[in-house]
């Protein structure tokens, strides 16, 4: 297996059997449907707020504290979370992480104290890490030349799997209480991630690059993390997914408070021949948003570049947000403003994993996407600061701060992460041994 490792892909095909065709196809489903099971983790979240404070009178930030600390080892942990992917498979990680977001959920349906609730959160964090960062890792090894597609598919089903449990868990908040919600989703979505685990593999091979498809530029040398972390273009990456995530992380967790605060919440909205009140239409159509916008901007990003399409989704995130802070008290340009913020947002899980596969190569692509994926830990900590702001400034403080950010990040991704990128992928760089070795194009 050792010498296998340090074969170039070609060689590697001809020592080994390759993988059935549709077996990739497979791979990329059964890690697009957990991911579906981990979504309402994160972005069911704001529709338990409001009814766990009018219960226990925690306050909205103590609340939030909670998202916090799941976002937080959601992210930071999947290192090492996906350092056991790379060496033993996905199966074992997908499994552990069932098992603790189901506990997680069971856990919130019986939090009467506020460290109940901040355990059940690392739980929770820790479980949806541990699916979040293998799948996403496991499809960039099984699809190295669509690496955007891929991981914006794998994406699109944490970004787009609330979207089907949104309305069930909000109709059961209110006929049965949060508890009940907590607890039977939680059963259930555990059990089906377990027993998904069980069809979940890496590539017999490391997976050959088909030149003929290529268009982007890539890296020939497979990076070890400790390699990647040395390089000013991983921490360009890495200011820039704090920027974009932190924005929204702040809107996802406080999506009904903000509706709340603008009087639109309840407020009956008709779109598509449905009839809804607009925050749970706004967050069902955010969902779908995010989901399509994913897999949608990571296949744009394969055949137009990386940057080129985070300037342009990072830009439109500020025009959305610029419609809220200015006509956000109208129900339906709420809603739309909202769905068309999700939908840009979102990519930044399947632009960034896919340009770190890209810079660092195949072999630690679930590592690296796994360092560089701590910056949503980073960004959740300003989840509270938004809760605060609001308190003290009001919601025009939150959009503005959102605005800022978006629009540095994309004049980051044009005027600096670009040109950057493509000098590191031109250069000789000295490796941890002291060699140097060439990074050329692929």
């Amino acid at each position: 297996m050792e010498r296998q490792d340090r074969l170039t892909p070609a060689a590697a095909s001809a020592a080994a059997p390759q993988d059935a065709p549709s077996a990739k196809w497979w791979q990329l489903a059964f890690g697009v449907l957990c991911m579906a099971m981990i979504a309402n983790l994160q972005y069911g979240w704001t529709l338990f707020v409001d009814p766990i404070d009018q219960k226990f009178h925690w306050g909205r930030a103590a609340i939030q504290f909670a998202f916090t600390l799941f976002v937080a080892t959601e992210t930071w942990l999947v290192p090492v979370e996906t350092w056991f992917v790379d060496k033993y498979g996905p199966r074992v990680v997908v499994f552990f992480g069932g098992v603790m977001i189901g506990l997680a959920w069971i856990l919130n349906s019986h939090a009467d104290s506020l460290a109940l609730l901040y355990v059940a959160a690392v739980c929770g964090g820790i479980g949806a890490g541990s699916v979040y960062g293998t799948c996403v890792g496991n499809a960039l090894k099984w699809f190295p030349d669509r690496r955007g597609l891929a991981a914006g598919a794998t994406a699109a089903g944490f970004g787009a799997g609330a979207a089907i449990t949104v309305v069930p868990i909000a109709k059961m908040i209110a006929t049965s209480g949060y508890q009940d919600a907590f607890l039977y989703f939680g059963v259930g979505q555990g059990l089906v991630v377990v027993l998904l685990s069980l069809l979940l593999r890496k590539p017999s091979v490391a997976v050959p690059v088909k030149r003929k498809s290529l268009r982007l530029p890539q890296s020939k040398v497979d990076r070890t993390p400790k390699e990647a972390v040395r390089t000013p273009v991983f921490w360009v990456m890495y200011a820039m997914f704090v920027m974009v995530a932190s924005g929204g992380l702040m809107a996802a967790a406080q999506i009904a408070p903000i509706a709340h605060d603008y009087k639109v919440a309840d407020v009956p909205v008709s779109l598509f021949g449905l009839q809804m009140a607009a925050l749970t239409f706004a967050i069902s159509l955010d969902r779908i948003f995010d989901g399509f916008g994913r897999p949608f901007f990571g296949w744009v990003s394969d055949n137009i570049g990386r940057e080129n399409t985070m300037f342009i989704a990072f830009a439109t995130a500020a025009i959305a947000i610029i419609m809220m802070l200015n006509f956000g008290t109208n129900p339906y340009v709420f809603v739309f403003a909202t769905a068309v913020y999700f939908g840009v947002f979102g990519e930044i899980y399947s632009l960034f994993p896919a340009t770190c596969g890209d810079t660092f190569g195949s072999k630690f692509a679930a590592s690296n996407a796994g360092l560089l994926y701590t910056a949503k830990g980073t960004a959740a900590f300003l989840v509270p600061f938004a809760s605060m702001l609001s308190a003290a400034y009001g919601w025009s403080a939150v959009f503005a701060l959102i605005i800022i950010l978006n629009a540095i990040a994309a004049s980051l991704a044009i005027f600096v992460l670009k040109p950057l990128r493509r000098r590191y992928l031109l250069q000789g760089t000295e490796t941890t041994d002291g060699k140097v070795s060439s990074l050329t194009l692929a």
